[in-house]
Protein backbone atom coordinates (compact mmCIF):
# COMPACT_ATOMS: atom_id res chain seq x y z
CA UNK A 1 0.00 0.00 0.00
CA UNK A 2 2.55 2.41 1.00
CA UNK A 3 4.44 1.50 -2.51
CA UNK A 4 1.35 2.31 -4.28
CA UNK A 5 0.93 5.42 -2.78
CA UNK A 6 4.07 6.34 -3.33
CA UNK A 7 4.06 5.66 -7.16
CA UNK A 8 0.67 7.61 -6.91
CA UNK A 9 2.09 11.10 -5.55
CA UNK A 10 5.53 11.18 -8.04
CA UNK A 11 2.63 10.21 -11.00
CA UNK A 12 0.93 13.20 -9.65
CA UNK A 13 3.79 15.26 -9.42
CA UNK A 14 5.23 14.22 -12.77
CA UNK A 15 1.77 15.38 -14.05
CA UNK A 16 1.80 18.75 -13.00
CA UNK A 17 5.56 19.42 -14.44
CA UNK A 18 5.10 22.84 -16.50
CA UNK A 19 1.88 23.36 -19.01
CA UNK A 20 0.27 19.74 -20.70
CA UNK A 21 -0.68 21.77 -23.70
CA UNK A 22 2.76 22.66 -24.51
CA UNK A 23 3.47 19.18 -25.68
CA UNK A 24 1.76 19.46 -28.91
CA UNK A 25 2.50 23.17 -29.64
CA UNK A 26 4.54 24.03 -32.60
CA UNK A 27 4.62 20.79 -33.43
CA UNK A 28 3.50 20.29 -38.29
CA UNK A 29 2.12 17.62 -39.43
CA UNK A 30 2.47 18.21 -43.29
CA UNK A 31 4.18 16.77 -46.50
CA UNK A 32 6.78 13.82 -45.77
CA UNK A 33 8.24 15.44 -42.51
CA UNK A 34 6.70 16.63 -39.14
CA UNK A 35 8.32 20.00 -38.33
CA UNK A 36 8.57 20.61 -34.48
CA UNK A 37 9.07 24.03 -34.20
CA UNK A 38 10.32 26.28 -31.19
CA UNK A 39 8.31 23.87 -28.61
CA UNK A 40 8.66 25.19 -25.59
CA UNK A 41 8.28 21.69 -23.81
CA UNK A 42 5.67 21.09 -20.62
CA UNK A 43 4.48 17.78 -18.91
CA UNK A 44 7.42 15.37 -19.25
CA UNK A 45 4.48 12.28 -19.47
CA UNK A 46 2.58 14.04 -22.12
CA UNK A 47 5.99 14.59 -23.99
CA UNK A 48 6.98 10.70 -23.89
CA UNK A 49 3.05 9.79 -25.25
CA UNK A 50 3.94 12.78 -28.06
CA UNK A 51 7.47 10.66 -28.96
CA UNK A 52 5.76 7.73 -28.68
CA UNK A 53 3.35 9.02 -31.52
CA UNK A 54 6.27 10.61 -33.45
CA UNK A 55 8.34 8.18 -33.47
CA UNK A 56 5.76 5.76 -34.42
CA UNK A 57 4.89 8.39 -37.52
CA UNK A 58 7.21 6.06 -40.36
CA UNK A 59 7.83 10.24 -40.99
CA UNK A 60 11.18 12.14 -40.61
CA UNK A 61 10.78 14.12 -37.38
CA UNK A 62 12.84 17.78 -38.00
CA UNK A 63 13.33 19.56 -34.57
CA UNK A 64 13.64 23.34 -35.70
CA UNK A 65 13.94 26.41 -33.80
CA UNK A 66 13.85 26.50 -29.70
CA UNK A 67 13.29 22.93 -28.66
CA UNK A 68 13.34 23.33 -24.52
CA UNK A 69 12.79 21.50 -21.42
CA UNK A 70 10.60 18.53 -21.95
CA UNK A 71 10.74 18.76 -25.89
CA UNK A 72 14.56 17.89 -25.24
CA UNK A 73 13.27 14.37 -25.21
CA UNK A 74 12.53 14.19 -28.86
CA UNK A 75 15.86 14.87 -29.56
CA UNK A 76 16.66 10.59 -29.64
CA UNK A 77 13.54 9.21 -31.54
CA UNK A 78 15.27 7.19 -34.48
CA UNK A 79 14.00 9.38 -36.82
CA UNK A 80 14.32 12.35 -35.70
CA UNK A 81 17.16 15.07 -36.67
CA UNK A 82 18.25 18.86 -35.51
CA UNK A 83 17.91 21.75 -37.78
CA UNK A 84 21.21 23.13 -38.52
CA UNK A 85 20.27 26.11 -36.70
CA UNK A 86 18.15 24.63 -34.07
CA UNK A 87 18.63 25.49 -30.39
CA UNK A 88 18.16 23.04 -27.76
CA UNK A 89 17.58 23.81 -23.43
CA UNK A 90 17.80 22.00 -20.54
CA UNK A 91 17.00 22.99 -17.42
CA UNK A 92 15.61 20.78 -14.18
CA UNK A 93 12.24 19.31 -14.33
CA UNK A 94 9.64 21.54 -12.10
CA UNK A 95 6.03 22.01 -10.50
CA UNK A 96 4.31 24.29 -12.79
CA UNK A 97 4.70 27.67 -10.94
CA UNK A 98 7.35 27.11 -8.22
CA UNK A 99 10.91 26.03 -7.75
CA UNK A 100 10.14 22.58 -6.69
CA UNK A 101 12.01 19.44 -8.57
CA UNK A 102 9.15 16.72 -8.52
CA UNK A 103 11.11 13.01 -7.76
CA UNK A 104 11.75 10.69 -10.19
CA UNK A 105 11.08 13.25 -13.45
CA UNK A 106 14.45 13.94 -14.26
CA UNK A 107 15.60 10.13 -14.23
CA UNK A 108 12.94 9.53 -16.82
CA UNK A 109 13.95 12.45 -18.96
CA UNK A 110 17.81 10.88 -18.59
CA UNK A 111 16.76 7.79 -19.76
CA UNK A 112 16.34 9.72 -23.57
CA UNK A 113 19.68 10.58 -23.52
CA UNK A 114 22.73 9.43 -24.59
CA UNK A 115 26.28 10.06 -24.67
CA UNK A 116 27.78 13.49 -23.39
CA UNK A 117 24.34 14.93 -23.33
CA UNK A 118 23.35 12.31 -20.84
CA UNK A 119 26.40 12.40 -18.74
CA UNK A 120 25.58 16.53 -18.34
CA UNK A 121 21.87 15.98 -17.49
CA UNK A 122 22.95 14.00 -14.64
CA UNK A 123 26.08 15.73 -14.02
CA UNK A 124 24.05 19.07 -13.07
CA UNK A 125 21.85 19.90 -15.88
CA UNK A 126 18.91 18.04 -14.31
CA UNK A 127 19.39 20.26 -10.98
CA UNK A 128 19.75 23.64 -12.65
CA UNK A 129 16.68 26.46 -12.52
CA UNK A 130 18.75 28.04 -15.44
CA UNK A 131 18.90 26.66 -19.18
CA UNK A 132 21.53 25.44 -20.88
CA UNK A 133 21.23 25.77 -24.16
CA UNK A 134 23.34 24.21 -26.46
CA UNK A 135 23.28 24.60 -30.65
CA UNK A 136 22.04 21.55 -32.72
CA UNK A 137 26.02 20.93 -33.92
CA UNK A 138 27.04 21.30 -30.20
CA UNK A 139 24.23 18.61 -29.67
CA UNK A 140 25.96 16.06 -32.08
CA UNK A 141 29.39 16.55 -30.91
CA UNK A 142 27.70 15.46 -27.35
CA UNK A 143 25.66 12.84 -29.04
CA UNK A 144 27.41 11.30 -31.88
CA UNK A 145 24.10 9.18 -32.73
CA UNK A 146 22.17 12.59 -33.25
CA UNK A 147 22.13 14.40 -36.67
CA UNK A 148 21.63 17.38 -38.37
CA UNK A 149 18.74 17.39 -41.05
CA UNK A 150 20.30 17.11 -44.37
CA UNK A 151 17.17 18.23 -45.86
CA UNK A 152 17.26 21.76 -43.84
CA UNK A 153 19.83 23.54 -45.78
CA UNK A 154 22.01 25.56 -43.45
Amino acid sequence: MKKTRRLALILAAAMTVATPALAQQGIQRTGQFIDVWNNRGGNVLEMVQTRQELASSGRTVRIRGYCRSACTILTTMPNACLGPHARIGFHAPRIQGTQIIPPYVDQIMGNFYRGGIRERWFGGWNRSMEMKIITAREYVRLDPQARICDSIRP
